[in-house]
């Protein structure tokens, strides 16, 4: 006599997570086709309506301030430490449904999007339980630590001076406002992209309240380029440093004229954080780059100075000259000469501004 099948649903309503159970799932996920467990199915879309309707308050503004600053690779890339494991896929999720990413993975963006998505839960529970009095701050606020969180891991954390001092019940916004900064460094010491990492999640915190449209935390997130640390001198021309400006207008679409370095990427990041709120402030007109990353031998053909700053050459040294369309380029000089801590050449009479940084970062002004 042939048994009945057995039903999913008394199969899921059964399940208690036992050891024995998440082995017999195991087995029968390996007995059905590949193509029907994907994600693109009716079924998932289906199963993951429920979920979505009540995400949390913090749920957006936390998918909105990591992806500005994540990025996303649909197919696994490997640890640039290692050039190996452990190997990454999606907005950084290194396990892909219950195992290790392994090299040769790909999924689809709305998969990629999902796995975020299970990992911001899962990382709401570290801080919820680390930090207890998060669990009622505005929803921005909550957003803010677990972007912090998500980047840094359960254990910093855990551990982390900035724990400590809330559990000390400490002013929250001061304590943001003076620990988060300090966590910018990565292996080769102070990183752009985490310096602008880590003032985007403090505006958050600090000026969000209870909305998710607090207008100065949006501006610090569009300030953010995709991450220098996941870009690389050989990335196309087309990725993008800021919402509006590509790897390549810093090269002038020149192969010749192409970063060589990652501190390279990380300075054009910051001098186009800065040209993003330029154009901002004069109506959000494109800026048109005229001079970014100039190599030894381009600029010599072009004159340059032997010293000068297009020559990005060493961590935290660079330049770029720009307009914008359309706008007084007296005006644009004198609102860089007004809010660029570093060096402004005013180029207004040919047509253009320099803004710079060289070693030392010290504010200097010169004529041409």
């Amino acid at each position: 006599m042939t048994k009945a099948p057995v039903r999913l649903s008394d199969l899921f309503r059964d399940y208690k997570g036992e050891p024995h159970q998440m082995a017999a799932i195991e087995m029968l996920s390996r007995e059905i086709p590949a193509e029907l467990m994907g994600r693109d199915r009716e079924w998932f879309s289906v199963w993951s309506q429920a979920g979505k309707k009540d995400d949390p308050a913090w749920m957006q503004p936390a998918l909105t301030i990591i992806k500005q600053f994540e990025g996303c690779r649909l197919v696994a890339y490997p640890d640039p430490g290692t050039g190996g494991d452990p190997w990454t896929i999606g907005w950084g999720a290194t396990r892909l449904d219950g195992r290790p990413v392994r090299q040769g993975d790909t999924i689809s963006q709305q998969h990629a999007d999902d796995l975020l998505s299970d990992e911001i839960v899962r990382v709401s529970k570290q801080l919820f339980a680390a930090i207890p009095a998060s669990a009622k701050w505005s929803a921005n606020q909550v957003a803010a630590l677990l972007s912090w969180t998500y980047n840094v891991g359960g254990t910093a954390l855990h551990e982390s001076t900035l724990r400590a001092r809330l559990l000390d019940n400490e002013p929250p916004k001061q304590v943001v406002q003076e620990e988060l900064p300090k966590w910018n460094k990565g292996g080769s010491g102070v990183m752009q992209g985490l310096v602008r990492r880590r003032a985007a999640e403090v505006s958050l915190f600090v000026s969000g309240g209870a909305g998710t449209g607090d207008k100065a935390a949006v501006m610090a997130a569009q300030e953010a380029q995709q991450g220098p640390a996941k870009l690389s001198p050989t990335s196309p021309f087309t990725a993008r440093l800021t919402p509006h400006i590509t790897l390549g207008e810093f090269a002038l679409g020149q192969e010749a004229r192409q970063f060589d370095a990652q501190h390279q990427l990380d300075t054009a990041a910051e001098l186009a954080a800065f040209l993003e709120r330029v154009r901002r402030n004069f109506g959000n007109k494109p800026i048109i780059i005229t001079s970014g990353y100039r190599p030894s031998a381009v600029n010599r053909a072009v004159g340059g100075a032997s010293q000068s700053e297009h020559l990005y050459n060493a961590p935290s040294v660079g330049a770029v000259d720009f307009y914008i369309d359309g706008v007084d380029i007296n005006a644009v000089q004198a609102y860089c000469d007004k809010e660029w801590p570093y060096s402004v050449g005013y180029g207004a009479p040919k047509g253009f501004v320099h803004l710079g940084i060289r070693q030392g970062r010290p504010k200097v002004r010169w004529d041409y």
